[in-house]
């Protein structure tokens, strides 16, 4: 019962911690890590820490290639990796201590060759014959053709969870995935419009289920959650929790729905285990690294 993570844009995340950031002078950071990050790593990652079996797909290259492998070594995360003649990016988060706020610095993936597309592609379809359930994350470098994912649902069996956005998005409904999960504002760029009412995104997540989508989760940070599911659409109040990053919320949310989903919870459990694992990342500095328990816990104080 693998849960497969594949995507084509990991990133080494550095972390840099301020006592107060001031835009525009040189500040020194009162605390510096890093690790292992991007959509794909980050899910990853947190199957890893939910305690079932999984695996991730993923390429890499050049010196910040070697420190992924060598981080998700260290977690003893099942990996697969494409090597690539690029290094692979740096992103660079800044945490503001004085205001909570965070930034974030986004590198973009270098493009990849049509033979390391092939190489990624032949991995996985030697790999997904084993997966019962594929999270499907993050955008695609550069040059890539935007019909890119539609190779991989080709040779794909089992259930899908789809966490990108746009063009490629829409490639991809008519192959009936099992869920999608943009953010508001990934669900805007999909449809092409503003969402600023609570009609506008319910009218938008329709959008996907008649193209072909089975079931939508919008997330929105700390707000309210909307999903689309069997009984139609509702609301899931998220739990609040003291934020020390933000960072991957999103990606833990996808990686526990795909955990409740393959352990055969109901619609609104499985929502729930999904928000809870949200909720959980938050509370760390690091992405992705958490535990089991912190997610039940936070479960059963979950306000239904």
């Amino acid at each position: 019962m693998v849960i497969l993570a594949a995507g084509l844009t990991p990133a080494w995340q550095q972390i840099l911690t301020f006592d107060r950031l001031h835009i525009g002078e040189v500040n020194r950071a009162a605390q510096v890590t890093a690790c292992a990050s991007g959509k794909v790593l980050n899910v990853g990652c947190a199957l890893q820490h939910l305690g079932v079996d999984s695996h991730t797909l993923c390429p890499v290259g050049g010196t910040t290639g070697e420190l992924l492998r060598q981080d998700f070594a260290t977690l003893g995360v099942p990996a697969t990796w494409v090597n690539t003649a690029t290094n692979s990016r740096v992103c660079t988060t800044l945490l503001d201590r004085a205001t909570g706020q965070t930034t974030e610095l986004v590198e973009n993936s270098a493009a990849l060759t049509a033979d390391e597309l092939d190489a990624y592609v032949t991995a996985y379809a030697q790999i997904v014959p084993q997966a019962a359930f594929v999270v499907l994350s993050g955008s695609l470098p550069q040059a890539t053709p935007r019909d890119f994912y539609t190779r991989l649902l080709d040779v794909t069996p089992c259930r899908v969870l789809l966490d990108v956005r746009g063009p490629e998005l829409q490639a991809c409904l008519n192959y009936r995935p099992w869920l999608v999960k943009p953010n508001r504002e990934e669900l805007a760029a999909t449809v092409g419009r503003s969402l600023s009412h609570r009609e506008d995104l319910i009218a938008a997540m329709q959008v996907l289920q008649q193209a072909g989508a089975q079931h939508v989760i919008v997330s929105d940070g700390p707000r309210t959650l909307l999903a689309a599911g069997p009984e139609g659409i509702a609301e899931f109040t998220t739990i609040a929790v003291d934020t020390v990053n933000p960072i991957g919320c999103g990606d833990c949310l996808a990686a526990g729905l795909a955990v409740a989903a393959v352990e055969h919870k109901s619609w609104p459990e499985i929502v729930r285990f999904g928000i809870a694992t949200a909720a959980e990342n938050a509370a760390h500095l690091l992405p992705a690294r958490f535990s089991r328990q912190g997610v039940e816990q936070r479960l059963s104080v979950d306000p239904v």
